[in-house]
């Protein structure tokens, strides 16, 4: 071996021995430092003398320190301190959820009345054991519910009755259909629609939006889904009451319409035709469309003039040949019309003439009737004097300030007074449904 490694292996001896020797001075240090933190300082002040050496013995770890001393008496007994009116706190107050426990077992031979009162020594601080806090636990919040998505519709929703604006059973025969799962709009119009075109009256489609709790009018653009539905077959219009054939056959395309959405069908079982001819009746003494006619004394009427001064009074012409004025709810008031037959168009207006023109008045579907036909009569004036024409009446016969005023009385005012108190007051939706 060279002289390199055997200075390697005597440094490696010395510092084994040199650690060795380092940890029993540690361990004798520790020692001493123990017996000098557990040594009593002061003689048992119960028992007058020095208690025989205690045996300590360690507890097992546990998260609760527990320290228990055993004393080698034949007799154990429990002695508690008495504290002879000597108030006491504890000077060292345990950490919240940390029990120690410390239990002393002392010999059974103790002084019954101790000549003077015993003199306690102050107690050798032990040491703290920090514990962790136990965690507070929080409150546990509920989370709200998530909303609905647009398509989940409320399992029951309450639905009042259908406004009469959109369904009047007094004009209409009503038919109330409740389904168990919502279906499409445009499934429920197109089931029985080539059956409902057959008949010579309209049919009313009206479901429950359950989103905002309404009764709507369906259309066949809706991307609705209802299940509850209401069918209303207007009994009269025009043409005059329902027929026998037309009920017929809307019945049976109701009862066929309820099989396949699988629904529960209330069908009315009123006199529905003795019904439709009461209200033919009363529409047939109401129904007046009031006429001023305008004629040309000399030349006939140029369309262009006729258009500008239309088109000046807010006057629009339709697809209907008609010249039209609309209140601002865009509600049709009056028309003007050619008193020949040529019906007006954007093209032929620019070459048109004609001998006289109609300002018309469709009584039951006009609100506020009398008034609207003193701006018809002056707009017609204004006509008159502008094309060098005359106000005549159907006979052709010359129209007075005093007879157009007896006409706003008679034909006008009293009609639209007997809608009213029939609860069916001119220019209302269930007015437009019935006079169309």
């Amino acid at each position: 071996m060279t002289e390199l490694q055997l200075g390697l292996i005597g440094l490696g001896a010395s510092a084994v021995v040199g650690v060795f020797a380092y940890n029993k001075w540690q361990e004798y240090r520790h020692r001493k430092l123990a017996e000098a933190v557990f040594k009593p300082q002061h003689d048992d002040v119960l028992l007058g003398a020095t208690p025989p050496a205690a045996k300590v013995e360690a507890a097992p770890l546990r998260s609760e320190p527990e320290i228990r001393i055993e004393e080698p008496s034949a007799v154990d007994r429990r002695v508690e301190p008495v504290f002879n009116d000597v108030p006491y706190s504890d000077p060292y107050p345990t950490e919240p959820g940390v029990d120690e426990v410390i239990e002393i077992e002392e010999p059974a031979h103790f002084v019954d009345e101790p000549e003077a009162p015993p003199q306690f020594a102050r107690p050798v601080a032990e040491p703290v054991v920090e514990a962790p806090a136990r965690p507070v636990a929080e409150p546990v919040v509920a989370a709200p519910p998530a909303p609905a998505e647009p398509e989940d519709l409320p399992a029951e929703v309450p639905a009042g009755a259908v406004p009469a604006e959109l369904l009047d059973p007094r004009l209409e025969l009503v038919v109330a259909l409740e389904m168990v799962e919502p279906v499409a709009v445009q499934q429920i119009l197109h089931s029985q629609r080539d059956v409902l075109q057959r008949i010579n009256k309209p049919a009313h489609w009206v479901g429950f939006n359950e989103r905002n709790r309404e009764w709507e009018r369906l259309t066949p653009d809706s991307t609705l889904k209802v299940r509850r539905l209401r069918v209303g077959l207007q009994l009269v219009n025009r043409m005059g009451p329902v027929s026998e054939g037309d009920l017929t056959v809307f019945v049976n395309a109701i009862h066929a319409l309820a099989d396949e959405l699988m629904a529960v069908v209330d069908m009315p079982s009123s006199r529905v035709l003795d019904q439709a001819a009461e209200i033919d009746r009363f529409c047939a003494a109401v129904d007046l469309e009031i006429g001023i006619n305008l004629v040309s004394r000399a030349s006939a009427f140029s369309g262009t003039k006729i258009r500008a001064l239309a088109e000046a009074a807010g006057m629009v012409l339709g697809v209907d040949g008609l010249f039209t004025r609309y209140d601002d709810d865009g509600r049709a008031q009056f028309c003007l019309q050619n008193y020949e037959s040529t019906q007006f168009s954007p093209d032929s207006v620019r070459t048109l003439t004609t001998h006289g023109l109609t300002f018309l008045l469709d009584v039951p579907r006009v609100d506020h009737g009398e008034r609207v036909f003193g701006q018809m009569s002056e707009l017609a004036k204004r006509f008159a004097d502008t094309l060098q024409g005359a106000l005549v009446d159907d006979n052709r016969q010359p129209l007075s300030d005093s007879q157009l005023e007896h006409i706003r009385r008679e034909f006008i005012g009293k009609p639209q007074a007997t809608m009213a108190s029939f609860g069916l007051p001119a220019g209302s939706p269930q007015a437009l449904r019935l006079f169309s």
